[in-house]
């Protein structure tokens, strides 16, 4: 059987970052009205062992679900008891094999993943490798590029060893986006940061997403790190620089903002007041919520024992 259970799609996916490298599913997210066609790419599929990708939905609140494979000839391979299996097709293209929707309905709205498998090398087996999914917005609503702002955002712990660069993007439909960071010398090419020179993390909630550059300084060399906001709407460039201070917007719309090296403490942040006031706004609105409930549940409880109390009177 083809179907994978929930919980071994989630330890795979959590070996995958150690394991390999992903496969590349270029939309983040996919914006479409009931009736409309769309089609789903997975890219890199070269690195796979396999002659079959697999391609898997999945909807809020749900399991992984294999709608089917696909192999090298744009073949479909079905019977693997999916409810919304005969509403995709294989489409053949230049780009390759992918997965179509020809008429999109509501209950669509999902997040699509595609899979294939890899030896191990030196070794009997192999793993998995996913994509990191593309999401389908089914929608009248139209795509909103994302506001993007970038600060300086080391703590004081950083200050001797480097420092970190906030990326937040915010006020965007669909509310997805896909971060990455480059940097670049005076006159030089742009490169991918080294993961021993820096890591990322990323942190979302509802209506934005950050992305901190921690940067560590192994050598006095100066660089430029640019932010890269992808979204369905457009993709944003954001730049810092050591000597800078200047706001430009580019011809196609892509933004440059260029900051200076320094550090600042994250409390000295512009950004910092506002969401430590959400913070305290929704533990208030919390604490409201768990006192609102408990004046119920009493009120409950004394009209239980008013209503036991007549009826044993009545009785009497």
């Amino acid at each position: 059987m083809l179907f994978l259970p929930a919980a071994a799609l989630c330890c795979l996916c959590s070996a995958l970052v150690a394991m390999a490298a992903e496969l590349v599913q270029d939309d983040v997210t996919l914006t479409r009205r009931i009736g409309q066609s769309v089609s789903f790419s997975c890219g890199r599929t070269d690195q796979c062992d396999g002659d079959y990708i697999f391609w898997y939905q999945k909807k809020e609140m749900e399991t992984f679900g294999l709608i089917f494979p696909i192999d090298i000839n744009c073949q479909t391979y079905s019977g693997n008891n999916h409810p919304q299996e005969a509403d995709f097709s294989a489409e053949n293209t230049q780009n390759g094999c992918l997965l179509k929707l020809n008429r999109v309905k509501l209950d669509h709205s999902a997040t699509y993943y595609c899979m294939c498998w890899k030896r191990v090398a030196h070794r009997y087996g192999y793993y998995f490798i996913f994509g990191p999914g593309s999401k389908l917005y089914v929608t009248d609503e139209q795509a909103v590029k994302p506001v993007v702002s970038v600060y300086p955002a080391a703590s004081r712990v950083h200050l001797g060893g480097g420092s970190s660069l906030l990326c937040v993007a915010s006020a965007m439909f669909p509310p997805r986006v896909r971060f990455s960071w480059k940097r670049q010398k005076k006159n030089g090419p742009l490169e991918d940061v080294p993961p021993a020179e820096g890591e990322q993390v990323e942190l979302r909630e509802p209506g934005r997403s950050a992305s901190i550059m921690v940067v560590h300084r192994l050598h006095q060399d100066t660089y430029r790190y640019s932010c890269y906001v992808k979204h369905e709407g457009g993709t944003v460039e954001v730049q810092t620089q050591g000597d800078g201070g200047s706001v430009t917007t580019a011809e196609d719309g892509h933004m440059s903002l260029q900051l200076p090296t320094f550090s600042f403490s994250v409390s000295e942040l512009p950004g910092s007041g506002f969401f430590q006031t959400e913070c305290r706004v929704k533990l208030l609105c919390l604490l409201y919520t768990v006192l609102t409930l408990k004046s119920l549940l009493y009120c409950c409880g004394l009209s239980l024992l008013m209503v036991l109390r007549n009826k044993g009177s009545s009785t009497n």
